[in-house]
């Protein structure tokens, strides 16, 4: 009695283990279909011409874009120069208390840089991708804009354009070739948490 109750046990045991190895090989196996993704689509560049390109938000220093806003935004500018695009469109909000937005200080920057204020509009309450985009979406609407390039660092694309597309806009990707990661494993960190970004926000929904 006592060995028939030790061998369902170990068959119990045999069986959760076999179960929860399937759970873990699933989650691998989405993980890896994931970061191919992310990886393989930060490698191409989608530009060609649209109404306006949309620069996703990032950090600011005080009244200056931190480095990665700062290439963003000179790509935006590139994209503008060269005729692909006829308006650039900022977004994000404040990041810290009495600190300008993200989009206000992306707008002064390309002021300085001789693009027109009549072709610069911005959205200064976003924090996150998909309010970016939402709003972005919203100023573009107003002004009769309705075709775009979103303009990020290249892992952000997968994700930036899935939501693109969610939300019905007829957008492509052109990301940004200049950033410098301060390390290779800045990258690395930078690569995995937009894969876990991209599998939540598929899993998750938007946000």
């Amino acid at each position: 009695m006592a060995g028939s109750k030790i061998h369902m046990a170990k068959r119990i045991i045999h069986q959760l283990m076999y179960f929860f190895s399937l759970i873990a090989g699933g989650v691998l196996l989405f993980l890896l279909i994931m970061a191919s993704q992310v990886w393989f689509f930060a490698q191409r560049d989608e530009a060609r011409p649209a109404d306006a390109a949309i620069v996703l938000g990032a950090a600011v220093y005080g009244n200056r874009p931190s480095p990665v806003l700062r290439e963003r935004i000179n790509h935006a500018i590139s994209l503008y120069e060269a005729g692909f695009v006829e308006n650039i469109i900022f977004t994000g909000g404040q990041g810290q208390p009495n600190e300008p937005t993200e989009a206000e200080v992306g707008r002064q920057y390309a002021l300085a840089r001789g693009v027109p204020a009549a072709d610069i509009l911005v959205e200064t309450t976003s924090t996150t991708t998909w309010e970016n985009l939402t709003n972005a979406r919203l100023v573009a609407e107003t002004a009769g804009i309705d075709s775009f390039l979103i303009v990020s660092t290249p892992f952000h694309m997968r994700r930036a354009i899935s939501m693109a597309a969610d939300l019905d806009m007829a957008a492509y990707s052109s990301p940004t070739r200049s950033t410098r990661w301060i390390s290779p494993r800045t990258q690395t960190r930078a690569f995995l948490r937009e894969v876990v970004a991209y599998g939540f926000y598929l899993l998750a929904g938007n946000g």
